[in-house]
């Protein structure tokens, strides 16, 4: 063990993880066990892997137990590079989007607005519309920005130091098409395989409930996971605590579980609902961009378009009348 973790420091070259292994190597050369050390830093390794860990150090297979940890941390953080990088592709649209919106109307459309005013005619209403747009957002929109910068993260930081406000915002996320579904079975996932991956070495359910209402950074899920240790401390199985709310734990889920209860065999059915979920995830990531393009295709399509038009029709009329 020490020499590993030797070779680990070795090959570190951030001064703060050079730092900390040195914590960690001191006081596993004094005789502390690796979990002890470990909890020093429970910021950087947290309650899930040293209790992984420790129960490891406990029983004699530390070494298995490290490996599932790492295949555990493997899957999770390839699990959120897929959830990150579906929604990469839609925010590049509406960023283009709107960039463009505002190259129009805020250099481009005031150069024009002088010509229209000399002609002294009658504008559409949608040039007319765009002509405001573009004076107020010359004359406000650097005040508009930082308004909008300022309650941004006015709500970021609301929402870290406030839990009913972040358990609230969560609530309505979950409620939105598309992104509902792929919040509650990414959570589904990560806990499914959690609370899987801590039965397999051995902890008990009631424990691993509390180590992965911990763990659980979704405030929504993290009330479920606190009720359900409640429930299983008075005796009662947890499927039945699960098959009550429905929105969050699906009925496929539920049944699994209550078969792994009765056959005594529930950390396998909880792996196996984490692969289960974890498919679904991906099919929903690869399926995101389908379902997603052709809605900012035409919102893209119709923000310009109505730009063009008010800025074309003008000019057209202008013809016309010159033609005439």
């Amino acid at each position: 063990m020490l020499e590993s973790l030797i070779i680990i420091k070795d090959q570190t070259r951030k001064k703060s993880h050079i730092t900390m292994l040195e914590v960690i190597i001191g006081d596993v050369s004094s005789g502390q066990y690796l979990s002890t050390a470990l909890s020093k830093f429970r910021h950087v390794f947290g309650d899930f892997s040293i209790n992984i860990i420790s129960f490891g150090e406990s029983t004699g297979i530390l070494s298995e137990n490290l490996s599932y940890l790492a295949d555990e941390l493997k899957k999770k953080n390839a699990l959120r590079k897929k959830i990150l990088g579906a929604f990469v592709y839609p925010l590049v649209i509406v960023l283009a989007t709107l960039s463009i919106t505002l190259f129009l109307i805020i250099y481009l459309f005031p150069k024009i607005i002088p010509v229209f005013e000399s002609l002294h005619m009658n504008l559409p209403l949608s040039t007319r519309i765009v002509i405001f747009l573009s004076n107020f957002l010359v004359d406000y929109g650097l005040l508009l920005a930082g308004f909008g910068a300022f309650s941004i993260i006015a709500l970021i930081v609301t929402t870290k130091k406030i839990s009913k406000i972040n358990f609230f915002i969560t609530k309505i996320i979950m409620l939105i098409p598309i992104i509902g579904p792929a919040v509650r079975n990414y959570n589904l996932t990560n806990t499914t395989r959690t609370m899987g991956l801590l039965l397999k070495s051995g902890i008990t359910l009631s424990e691993t409930l509390e180590i992965t209402t911990r763990v659980s950074l979704n405030l929504v899920y993290k009330k479920e996971f606190e009720s359900m240790t409640e429930v299983v401390n008075r005796g009662e199985r947890l499927s039945t605590h699960l098959a009550t709310n429905r929105n969050l734990f699906p009925d496929v889920l539920t049944q699994i579980i209550s078969v792994g209860e009765r056959s005594g065999n529930l950390s396998s059915s909880l792996i196996y609902l984490s692969e289960l979920y974890e498919n679904e995830v991906e099919d929903l990531t690869k399926n995101i961009s389908s379902l997603v393009e052709p809605i900012l295709m035409i919102f893209m399509g119709i923000v310009v378009g109505f730009i063009a038009i008010s800025i074309i029709t003008p000019i057209y009329s202008l013809t016309q009348n010159l033609h005439a």
